[in-house]
């Protein structure tokens, strides 16, 4: 079994007065692991509470074997990047974006080899970032946050808004990028054979809560 990631016990969130994480009792193992679930069922917040951009009502999480309220919140970020479910890039060129986003994490950075991380050519560099395919622009939001050098992506739905063909070529990448010893992969998606296309381990959510038979390799603490 890979090494601990993150531990999630008993976390409760409430939004508006309405469940939406009852009670999760979670390990999230270094490697590859899929969030799996119908819509509502809690998962893109569960996304959200590992790097602190929600924050659980009830529980505790741990990052590295450490609590995550510990973690500073922008070092945490850099660390544990999101690539949100619909790119949202910054007027300019791809390389604009690239630099931005190294900037923020205090690194400089390769634009051509995130570029080919991404799954794209270098010449995209040189691209007005906005006038991109959805795909293209999704490869780039990818691009941004391999920028950051992080241990951890987190990904939300990554191709829900995706053609057949530009999917193929995002699940392409994030098979390549799953391949790789120095980074793990979370990614959030409501299709099962997705799930089984990218990782290693799934967990499933109903309602709030992990399903019953939600993978044991996904594990719970012990």
């Amino acid at each position: 079994m890979p090494p601990r990631l993150f531990v999630l016990e008993d976390v409760c969130v409430a939004r508006s007065g309405r469940s939406v994480l009852a009670g999760v009792t979670l390990c999230v193992h270094e490697g590859s692991t899929a969030v799996v679930g119908p819509s509502g069922s809690g998962k893109s917040t569960l996304l959200r509470l590992l790097n602190r951009l929600a924050e659980p009502d009830h529980g505790t999480i741990s990052f590295g074997g450490r609590p995550l309220v510990d973690y500073d919140v922008l070092e945490l970020r850099r660390t544990v990047a999101l690539v949100p479910q619909l790119p949202a890039l910054l007027p300019g060129s791809v390389e604009d974006n690239i630099r931005f986003a190294a900037h923020l994490a205090g690194r400089d950075t390769d634009v051509a080899e995130v570029l080919r991380a991404s799954g794209l050519e270098v010449a995209f560099a040189e691209r007005d970032a906005q006038r991109l395919s959805v795909g293209e622009q999704q490869r780039v939001m990818l691009a941004r946050a391999l920028a950051q050098s992080p241990r951890v992506l987190l990904l939300d739905e990554p191709t829900s808004a995706l053609d057949e063909v530009s999917r193929d070529a995002v699940e392409g990448t994030l098979r390549e990028l799953r391949a790789r010893a120095d980074l793990s992969l979370i990614l959030v998606t409501h299709d099962r054979a997705q799930a089984a296309r990218l990782a290693d381990r799934v967990v499933r959510l109903e309602r709030g809560r992990t399903a019953d038979d939600t993978e044991p390799i996904a594990g719970t603490p012990r």
